[in-house]
């Protein structure tokens, strides 16, 4: 199992590095997940995106439709793949356990779409 550590506590991944228990995510742990992941200047921008996709899974239990996102918390169309390029690493950072069938494909190294899969 890997982990992370937050405020001298240990937190459990699975191999992909999600979260095992969303409970533990919070506002620092996003932050050393966005570390991990590459995200540089993880602002409010960012952090708006991240705590929508957390409420949207509390309420739906899956992964919206990148445009909602973007609208809903008042940014630009393409939001998610201009602030975290792959859409799969705004849902790691998160905290929410892995989708289950959902896969997202480049079209051109910048912009991502989402396929079912597995």
């Amino acid at each position: 199992m890997i982990t992370i550590e937050c405020e001298g506590k240990k937190l459990g991944r699975d191999e992909a590095g999600f979260l095992l228990h969303e409970e533990d995510w919070n506002d620092e742990v996003a932050e050393i997940l966005a570390a991990e992941e590459g995200v540089t200047e993880f602002g409010e921008e960012k952090k708006a995106i991240v705590r929508f996709l957390r409420d949207y899974y509390r309420t739906y239990k899956a992964f919206p439709i990148l445009q909602s996102v973007c609208k809903r918390v008042g940014q630009e169309r393409n939001c998610v793949n201009d602030e975290f390029i792959d859409p799969m690493k705004a849902w790691k950072i998160a905290g929410l356990p892995k989708p289950d069938n959902v896969d997202f494909v480049s079209v051109d190294g910048k912009h991502y779409l989402m396929q079912e899969c597995c």
